[in-house]
This record gives structure tokens, C-alpha cells and sequence, in this order.
């Protein structure tokens, strides 16, 4: 396929990479002028623990007019309508935007821009990735990846889509219900993402303290109970037991909001444990927990910005 990864940050750089060693026609979007050079110039460079490997493909600071297969959307959640907005010169009457964001509602913004036919939302689970420098990546982890249609896209569409990235190596599926996978990633984000961020410590420490865990826990139950109060079919029988298995399997990774409070970004908390309070008032319910985890790490990101 010819694919452009628009948001080629350490998820997007290893999306990339991957795809293009596999032998599609790959470039990339990016606004990092010097790591959008170092592509160029290099490629990309990515290490795990599948070994090393160098990539090539293109890569440029602005969506070329040169329509493609494939638009995966990169960016994080607050960047993507902007993003959204300027996709464009790459699509083509057949073109599938695949849009990969944490937390709830930015599909709808990508929806708003290139039309709900041609959308696919892609879950990714398992993984964890930091750059470390213009050109270079390097990745922890790697589950799976399921992508499913935001509204109307065919299935066979969504099928494509999953069968390139599983030839990059990838265990990728396309999915009935990707809403419900949502919200079952959901539960896991809320319970570390904003506890992470606010006291510096890792997933399995979170976990394993003896206050703290009950309030990670009670985060990820209102999430639990607000996507069963909005009919979203969740298979999770118990949140807790969830979350807690979670954290088992990667107890020393840091949370993208962990890294973006270490760095004094603004972080994706708003869509991750702000996106709970919101869902649960469509039904007449709060979620108190979630609220103060998310006014707590919004004023603590207000500082960095003044």
C-alpha cells in the first residue's frame, strides 16, 4: 500500500518504520523539523526487542499533494484537529484515514474533516515508545493493534487495512465492535494515566501502593460503570481485576501523560480520565474520581503554559 503516517512521533516512527521495512510505500508528516531531516537524510532508526533495524522512507513538514492509500493519523489528541483539518492533498476518491489516538472523541473531529465513509479507528494495546532523537526510536513493547470502521467504512476496507500491518509484523486485526475495545482500553488508561502523571511513579507502583491503588482502582471503575450505563458492551467482568492484571505485564512503563508532566507538556489526560466525567453525564451520572484526577493534572499543566 502507499501509506503517509501523519504524526511521526515514537508511536508514528515505529507505525512507520515497520510498514515501510515490509516494503510499503511509506512517508511521513511531521512538524519536527529535525527529525523530518534526519528521515530525509538517514531514515529511520529503530530499536526493541525484535533487534535494530534503519528504514527508509519520506518524509516531509507538511502533507504533500499526493494522494495515497492509506492515511494513518498519528498525532496526539489535542493536535488532531489541526491535523485533521490539513490531510487533504492526500485523499484520493479510495483513500482510508485510519486515525490511532488514547482516550475518547477524536475520531469525531477526524469524521468532521475527511468524511465518516473513509474512517477507520485503530486501538493500539501493549505498546510503549520514546524517541531518542531526531531519526531514532526505540520501543519497549509491542501487543496488538485492532482497528474497526467509525461509522459506515466497509468491512473489507478495515480488513485491507489489517492485513498491511500484519505484514509489517504486527498482531493486527480488524474488529466488529471497536467502540467497546475503546472503552475496555479506557479502563486501563484511567487507572494509571493521571495517578502516574501526578505522583511521578511507574504503572506497577501505582499498583502495588497500598493508598494509591485504591484510588487507580476506583478510577477505573467509574469507567467500568459509565460504559455499561451507555450500553456499550464491554466484555469486563471485574475493572479492578482488569487494571490490576494490566499493570502486571509492564510494571515499570510510564504513561505517556507520566512522560509528558516529566517533560511539561500538555498531556492527553482531558480525552483519557476527562473523558469519563463527560461520557457519564450523557446518562445523568457522575464520576467524581475521575473529575479531581483530571482538575488536578489540568492545573498543574496550566503552570507550564503561562
Amino acid at each position: 500500500m502507499k501509506i503517509c503516517v501523519v504524526g511521526c512521533g515514537a508511536m508514528g516512527s515505529v507505525y512507520a518504520a515497520r510498514l515501510g521495512r515490509a516494503g510499503h510505500e511509506v512517508s511521513v508528516v511531521d512538524a519536527w523539523q529535525a527529525h523530518v531531516e534526519a528521515i530525509a537524510r538517514d531514515g529511520l532508526h529503530v530499536s526493541g526487542p525484535d533487534g535494530e533495524f534503519r528504514a527508509a522512507v519520506a518524509a516531509h513538514t507538511a502533507a504533500p499533494a499526493d494522494p495515497v492509500d492509506l492515511v494513518v493519523l498519528a498525532v496526539k489528541a489535542a493536535d488532531v484537529p489541526a491535523a485533521a483539518a490539513g490531510l487533504a492533498p492526500l485523499l484520493g476518491p479510495g483513500t482510508t484515514v485510519l486515525t490511532i489516538q488514547n482516550g475518547l472523541g477524536s475520531a469525531d473531529a477526524v469524521a468532521d474533516a475527511v468524511g465518516a465513509e473513509r474512517l477507520a479507528i485503530g486501538i493500539a494495546s501493549g505498546f510503549g515508545a520514546g524517541l531518542r532523537g531526531p531519526g531514532r526510536v526505540h520501543h519497549n513493547a509491542m501487543r496488538a493493534l485492532r482497528f474497526g470502521a467509525h461509522s459506515s467504512l466497509a468491512p473489507a476496507r478495515v480488513e485491507e487495512v489489517a492485513a498491511a500491518w500484519r505484514t509489517a509484523g504486527f498482531d493486527a486485526a480488524a474488529v466488529d465492535d471497536i467502540i467497546a475495545m475503546q472503552w475496555e482500553k479506557l479502563i486501563c488508561n484511567v487507572a494509571y494515566s493521571a495517578p502516574c502523571a501526578l505522583t511521578g511513579l511507574t504503572v506497577g507502583e501505582i499498583r502495588d501502593h497500598p493508598e494509591l491503588a485504591r484510588t487507580s482502582q476506583a478510577a477505573a471503575v467509574e469507567a467500568w460503570e459509565t460504559a455499561r450505563a451507555r450500553g456499550v458492551a464491554i466484555d469486563v467482568p471485574d475493572p479492578v481485576e482488569l487494571v490490576r492484571e494490566f499493570a502486571a505485564r509492564m510494571p515499570g512503563a510510564k504513561p505517556s501523560a507520566l512522560l509528558d508532566h516529566e517533560a511539561h507538556r500538555t498531556s492527553e489526560i482531558d480525552v483519557i480520565n476527562g473523558a469519563v466525567p463527560r461520557e457519564a453525564a450523557k446518562v445523568g451520572r457522575t464520576a467524581p474520581v475521575n473529575q479531581a484526577l483530571t482538575a488536578l493534572a489540568r492545573h498543574r499543566e496550566a503552570a507550564w503554559r503561562r
